[in-house]
């Protein structure tokens, strides 16, 4: 796999730019430089030898004429485009807190930057596993979500400038803010599993995680009438940690309804030592397991998928410690990738040694750049990795922003709130809600939903209110049960 360098990409410094490219470029007579030197050779080729170049490599073509324009000068000392708020990510996270700062500050100047042409309400994906909703019900133009007024930069980032408050694309434009929000999720590693790619759709191979996929998990549920169902689990962290383990649930539910569950052998191979984080909703979850009899396998990491011969390699420890690795065969395989902070978060100056963004748990602050917030999937806290937090989160990162740009006002603090609805059978959910530390924090009365056991009003929660509150509520600013709380 090419490796990732620092390069001076048509006067503009990116990382990201791998070493075959850069030789590419060499062969047909570019030079990449330092910041501070020039090139005759680069100087003289013509703008159009410029955009021919770059269309043939898949630059942007705007980003070189832009570059052109300016004579190539430093990436900062004339920007592609310069805003008062940048937000990287335009998932939950980012329209969630551009709708929230708008609402405090209609005329403050914002704009996102993805590349996606679709946003999708992913908490659904384990739901059309279930052939409850329809994979459509859950996609919607990235341009019909975003909030009115925000400039939107239909482009992937490369790197971060934080020192010249700048955000450098992949097309080799520049973006400059005054402040900055990143958000732009995690990277699942598809490609950390040894043949899961060739075999993801086929083969009886599955995962709720894409939305292309979720429609194939219900088809596999429902033609499955005896065999082997695996579903796994990789070592945290990893979003919605309850989500393998949902369709578990849903599934084998499934099966007992047809009256097939004796004839399917269930293994959960989880990574991680417990079968959920917080204790207090273990026991009802075990009454689950034991009522569709699974087995549960802890300390195992999927390493390797035949998806032909349907076998399945999880890489565990034996009694002496010692690494060893199980295959097992298969008819249905639910596969969850390991999980990381996006490549160009991990090399950034705004990442921690593990590669999150580095932030104030509470303020969700960058710690080391004052004017930089985050949050979301990407950032290092403790917090479970779900839309829920997020809905606690964007009201706290856009009081804290505004505080910043008036120097007047007292902080928000996030508790550290997440929430995972485990659907653990049709119309039944155990409704999982804690801060940091695994502290319990109902957003309801016991009498009217107890979160640790069983509940069907938790049910009509996720199937008919949920959808409708992120869709109209969470990315439109509506911050109902979600308002921050002051710092004293």
């Amino acid at each position: 796999m090419p490796q990732p360098i620092q390069a001076q990409c048509f006067g503009v410094s990116i990382q990201g730019l791998f070493v075959q490219d850069l030789r590419w470029l060499s062969r047909k007579g570019w030079t990449l430089l330092h910041p501070n030197k020039r090139n005759k050779s680069m100087e003289t080729k013509s703008l159009s030898a410029d955009l021919s170049l770059t269309s043939s490599i898949g630059v942007d073509e705007l980003g070189v004429t832009v570059q052109a324009s300016i004579g190539r000068k430093a990436p900062v000392e004339m920007a592609y485009a310069s805003h008062a708020v940048v937000i990287v990510g335009a998932g939950a996270a980012g329209i969630s807190v551009a709708s929230s700062l708008l609402a405090r500050d209609p005329d403050l100047d914002i704009a996102i930057i993805d590349p996606a042409e679709a946003h999708y309400y992913q908490p659904g994906w384990t739901m059309v596993g279930a052939g409850i909703f329809d994979a459509a019900s859950t996609a919607r133009t990235m341009g019909s979500v975003l909030p009115r007024g925000v400039h939107w930069i239909k482009s992937a980032v490369a790197a971060f400038e934080p020192e010249r408050n700048a955000v450098i694309l992949d097309s080799c434009r520049v973006v400059t803010y005054q402040q900055l929000v990143v958000c732009p999720g995690l990277k699942l590693d598809w490609l950390g599993i040894e043949g899961l790619t060739d075999t993801l759709g086929c083969n009886g191979v599955t995962s709720n995680y894409r939305y292309d996929l979720a429609p194939y998990t219900w088809e596999l549920v429902q033609s499955l009438r005896g065999g082997r169902a695996i579903f796994s689990q990789p070592p945290m962290p990893i979003k919605c940690a309850g989500a393998p383990q949902k369709a578990m649930y849903l599934s084998a539910d499934h099966w007992r309804r047809q009256g097939v569950l004796k004839n399917i052998e269930i293994d959960f191979c989880n990574a991680g030592a417990v079968l959920f984080g917080v204790a207090a909703y273990v026991p009802a979850l075990m009454e689950y397991i034991s009522t569709y009899g699974i087995n549960l396998n802890f300390g195992e990491s999927l390493v390797a998928v035949d998806g032909p011969a349907q076998k399945a390699t999880f890489a565990t420890r034996n009694a002496a410690g010692e690494k060893t690795l199980v295959t097992r065969d298969f008819d249905m395989l639910h596969a969850v990738p390991p999980q990381t902070a996006p490549d160009f978060i991990r090399i950034s100056p705004l990442a921690d040694a593990a590669g999150w963004v580095d932030v104030d748990a509470a303020s969700l602050r960058s710690k080391k750049y004052p004017n930089v917030f985050a949050l979301g999937d990407v950032v290092n806290t403790s917090n479970a990795k779900t839309a829920a937090a997020v809905r606690k989160q964007a009201p706290v990162v856009a009081h804290n922003l505004l505080v910043t740009r008036t120097a007047n006002g007292s902080d928000a603090a996030y508790d550290g709130y997440g929430s995972c609805p485990l659907t653990v059978e049709r119309g039944k959910i155990v409704l999982a809600e804690f801060t940091y530390g695994g502290k319990l924090a109902p957003s309801f009365p016991k009498w009217l939903i107890d979160g640790t056991q069983p509940s069907t009003l938790a049910w009509l929660l996720k199937e008919k209110v949920l959808p409708p509150l992120y869709w109209q509520g969470m990315l439109k600013g509506r911050e109902w049960l979600a308002r921050p709380e002051l710092t004293r």
